[in-house]
């Protein structure tokens, strides 16, 4: 018998450190050669960790939430036979999904491009104190089973979604899913609020008290909201916009668009923003703090917000000004696939020098969406309404008609953008988005 100790590998340039996400073993466990050990977090991906040789789990680092060096131990194996002179290099992939074992899901809503998914956690076992030296390997651990697949004649949903599923007493075989095959908790609320005659709404939820533990991208995200509202000033504006025509138009080129993505209102509005820019560069800048200085961009890398089943991603649409409406959304989609899969790469979630964050269908009246620090602004449309108003009928005199309208909200470092820059702004990118021809001019 010979002990191997798996060190954690570089798993990233520049990265110092890496966060435990979730255990897929324990000690006592048995682990074959390519099996899973753990899912580790990096500043911009989640990796996970494979073993290079077989054997039991003796040793472990830590438990979930735990940070450990870059060539630390990880685990320590215990292996059949004698180790070679030189034992195998370690392995990772970056996780497709990320699995944070003792996040909940988190509430639905942020969403961008109108659509998003929920991930909900599976809870990896804890870490057990080294045992006695017994004197043969432990019984085979298994991780938990996939997803079963829409072949397997299963429904596709995640344990949280099932265990909900359960609680308010849903078939999951009746649910029918938005995307992909896979029943989320969006499903189940569109599910209930068109079967609550058939009394699967529940006459109340029952609540318990828990401690949930801040780890992974969670913890991230807190960590990078807390220093955005900490530092900056923030302030906002909101102003109304008549979509009607620019709704009409996105309607008549996605008629018209053949073999073309499908447009959403959103490359339209990223049209309008890169087009009102050039006279407003304070908007799109970066502000360095500790060195005073602020970096205006003289081109528009635009972050998206965007819900993961991992959590809140800002992917990057690079040049954004050069591209056309086709383009954008062809970025748009490409990008948020990237982040749901978790195959995004790191220039591909950095470097955007404003952001645009939209709530889709959840979108309310208004916002006041926290700046994605060092940038010095960010922009959220809100939920398209309809309302009477009353418009010009031509002839001097108006008349009452159903219109689209959306309010346009948009947060700003009051450091750097001062409150008229920002209002003259929204109302140049209002402009735009009232007289869509404008966004097709040359």
């Amino acid at each position: 018998m010979a002990r191997f100790t798996f060190k954690l590998p570089d798993i990233g340039e520049g990265i110092a450190e890496a966060e435990i996400v979730a255990w897929h073993v324990k000690v006592g466990d048995r682990v074959e050669e390519d099996g899973r050990l753990a899912d580790m977090m990096t500043d911009k991906a989640t990796v996970e960790m494979e073993s290079p040789v077989a054997g039991t789990i003796v040793e472990v680092a830590g438990e979930a939430g735990d940070v450990i060096a870059i060539g630390s131990p990880l685990v320590v194996i215990e292996t059949e036979g004698e180790l070679p002179d030189e034992a195998p290099a370690p392995k990772a992939e970056v996780v497709r999904e990320q699995i944070d074992a003792e996040t909940p899901e988190a509430e639905h809503v942020e969403k961008a491009i109108e659509e998003a998914g929920e991930l909900e956690p599976a809870p990896a076992p804890a870490p057990a104190p080294k045992p006695a030296p017994a004197p043969k390997p432990a019984p085979v651990a298994k991780s938990a089973p996939p997803v079963a697949s829409q072949s397997s004649g299963k429904v596709l949903a995640s344990p949280a979604v099932r265990a909900r599923a359960k609680e308010l007493g849903i078939d999951l075989a009746e649910v029918r899913a938005a995307e992909d095959g896979r029943v989320r908790h969006a499903d189940l609320d569109a599910f209930l609020s068109y079967s609550g005659a058939k009394g699967y709404a529940p006459a109340g939820k029952a609540m318990r008290d828990e401690q949930v533990k801040v780890i992974g991208l969670r913890r991230r995200i807190a960590e990078n909201m807390a220093a955005s509202k900490r530092h900056i000033p923030h302030f906002s504006y909101v102003e109304e916009c008549d979509v009607t025509d620019l709704d009409k138009l996105r309607a008549d080129l996605n008629a018209n668009r053949g073999e073309k993505p499908k447009l959403t209102l959103l490359p339209l509005l990223i049209t309008a923003i890169c087009r009102a820019l050039p006279e407003f560069p304070m908007i799109n800048a970066r502000y360095d703090d500790e060195a005073n200085v602020v970096s205006r961009s003289g081109s528009v890398h635009l972050g998206v917000a965007t819900m993961t089943d991992a959590g809140l991603m800002v992917p990057v649409i690079r040049d954004a000004q050069g591209k056309n409406l086709w383009q954008l959304a062809s970025e748009i989609a490409r990008l948020a696939e990237a982040a749901r899969a978790g195959t995004a790469k790191s220039d591909e979630l950095s470097g955007s020098t404003l952001t645009v964050t939209s709530l889709g269908p959840l979108g309310g009246i208004a916002s006041t969406p926290v700046i994605n620090r060092p940038e010095v602004a960010i922009i959220g449309p809100n939920r398209i309404v309809e309302r009477p108003m009353f418009v010009p009928d031509g002839m001097g005199g108006e008349r009452i008609e159903k219109r689209k309208l959306m309010n346009l909200s948009i947060s700003c470092d009051h450091r750097v953008v001062d409150g008229y820059d920002a209002a003259a702004f929204v109302q140049a990118v209002k402009k735009l988005l009232e007289t869509p021809v404008l966004l097709l001019a040359g």
